[in-house]
C-alpha cells in the first residue's frame, strides 16, 4: 500500500525504505535524540566518522565532536528554536577523525519524534581542492611566462659570465682562483634552475596513450628501492580491477617519482619508515576540463602515503605553489610541476595531512576511446 501522508512515509525507527533514501545521499546524516545520543546514521556518516552504525548508536554527539565544537551548540540551538540552523566552514577535526575536517553543518529539528534533531555535514574538501587546483594552474602559467623570459634574459648573460670566469681562472692563483671557481659553479647552478623552470613553458601537446598506472607505480617503486628509498618498507594496496588512464607514461612516472621521493625524504628519520602506494575507484567527483565545456568524472584514485612527521600546517595551503619548499636546498618547483602535469591530464592532486602521516592523493579520469584534448 502506498503511504498517503508524510507521517506515514517517515516512521520511527526508520524503515528500510527510509534507510535506502538516507544511504543514497552523498553527505553524512545523523539523527540525534534529546540526550545527544546518536539514533541512526547513513552510510556516508559511517564512512566519514569511520565507525559502524552499531557502535555509533552507543555513543553521544560529544563522543564524536571535539570539546567546544560548534556542532554541539548548533544541535542545541535547532532543538530550542524549533527551526533549522546552519554554519559554514566548521573544523570538526579531532585525533579520531584527523586534522582539517572542514564541513558545513545543517541542523534541523523533527516534529516526530519530538526534540530529535537531524544533522547533515557537507565536506568542503572537494570543492576547495578543485579551486586550489585552478589556482595551481594559474600559478604554473605565471611560472611559464617567467621561465620563457628567464631563458632568454638570464641564460645568455650567464654564459658570458661563466666564460669570463674560466678565462680569469688561468690568470690568477690561490684565493682568487677559488673565487673564479665559485663564480663558475654558481652560474651553472642558476642555469640548472632556469632549465627546470623551462619545463613549465613547454606548451606542446603531449602524446597520450592507454596507461596502466599500477605498472607506473611498480616502475617507480623499483627505482626508489634501488636508490633513494633503500631500507624503506613499501606497502601496496591496489584495486586490480581499476581501468587504465589516458595519459603520458613518462610524465606520470615523473609525477609519482617526485611524490615517492618526497615521501622517502619525509621518513628519513623515522624508526620504521614506510611508504604505502594505493589505488581505488571513487565515484562522485566531476570536473570541467581546461579548454573544454565537458565535465568528466575523476573516479581513479592513486595515493602515496608515508608515516613521516607530516606537513607543517602553515605550508599546507601553498605546497603546490612555485618556489614553496621545506627543504634547505630545494627549489620549490617539484610539486608545482606535479600539479601542472596532473592538471594537463584533466586530474586533481590534493594533500591529506594528518598526524604522523601524509597522503598525496591523485584523482584521474579513466581511459576513454574519444578522450577530449587537454591543453597543458
Amino acid at each position: 500500500m502506498i503511504p498517503q501522508t508524510s507521517s506515514e512515509l517517515v516512521s520511527f525507527p526508520f524503515v528500510s525504505f527510509d534507510d535506502a533514501i538516507l544511504n543514497a545521499l552523498p553527505h553524512p546524516v545523523l539523527l540525534i535524540d534529546p540526550q545527544a545520543l546518536i539514533v541512526t546514521a547513513n552510510d556516508a556518516a559511517q564512512s566519514f566518522l569511520q565507525t559502524s552504525l552499531s557502535l555509533l548508536r552507543r555513543q553521544t554527539l560529544d563522543d564524536i565532536a571535539p570539546f567546544g565544537s560548534p556542532l554541539l551548540s548548533l544541535v542545541e540551538q535547532a532543538r530550542q528554536r524549533h527551526a533549522p540552523v546552519n554554519e559554514y566552514r566548521v573544523d570538526i577535526g579531532s585525533p579520531r577523525l584527523g586534522a582539517g575536517r572542514i564541513v558545513d553543518i545543517y541542523a534541523a529539528p523533527l516534529a516526530v519524534p519530538p526534540d530529535h534533531v537531524v544533522v547533515m555535514l557537507q565536506e568542503r574538501g572537494i570543492a576547495e581542492k578543485i579551486d586550489r587546483q585552478l589556482s595551481h594552474r594559474g600559478a604554473a602559467r605565471s611560472v611559464t611566462g617567467l621561465a620563457a623570459m628567464l631563458a632568454h634574459e638570464i641564460k645568455n648573460p650567464l654564459s658570458g659570465i661563466r666564460g669570463a670566469a674560466q678565462l680569469l681562472e688561468t690568470a690568477v692563483s690561490g684565493d682568487d682562483r677559488s673565487l673564479t671557481t665559485l663564480i663558475t659553479e654558481e652560474a651553472d647552478r642558476i642555469v640548472r634552475l632556469v632549465e627546470r623552470m623551462e619545463v613549465f613553458s613547454d606548451e606542446r601537446p603531449i602524446e597520450r596513450e592507454q596507461v596502466n598506472v599500477h605498472m607506473v607505480l611498480e616502475h617507480v617503486k623499483r627505482i626508489a628501492q634501488s636508490g633513494f628509498a633503500k631500507g624503506v618498507r613499501f606497502v601496496e594496496d591496489y584495486d586490480p580491477s581499476l581501468p587504465s588512464v589516458m595519459g603520458n607514461r613518462d610524465q606520470l612516472v615523473q609525477v609519482f617519482l617526485n611524490l615517492v621521493k618526497n615521501a622517502a625524504e619525509a621518513v628519513r628519520d623515522v624508526k620504521d619508515p614506510e611508504i604505502t602506494l594505493s589505488s581505488a575507484f571513487r565515484q562522485g567527483v566531476r570536473l570541467t576540463l581546461p579548454g573544454s565545456s565537458e565535465r568528466v568524472s575523476l573516479p581513479l584514485e592513486f595515493c602515496v602515503r608515508d608515516n613521516g612527521p607530516g606537513v607543517a600546517e602553515d605550508m599546507r595551503g601553498c605546497l603546490f605553489d612555485p618556489f614553496v619548499t621545506t627543504k634547505v636546498s630545494g627549489s620549490g618547483l617539484g610539486l608545482a610541476l606535479v600539479a601542472k602535469i596532473i592538471g594537463s591530464h584533466g586530474g586533481v592532486i590534493e594533500l591529506d595531512p594528518q598526524a604522523s602521516r601524509t597522503t598525496f592523493r591523485v584523482l584521474l579520469p579513466k581511459f576513454r576511446r574519444s578522450a577530449p584534448e587537454i591543453k597543458g
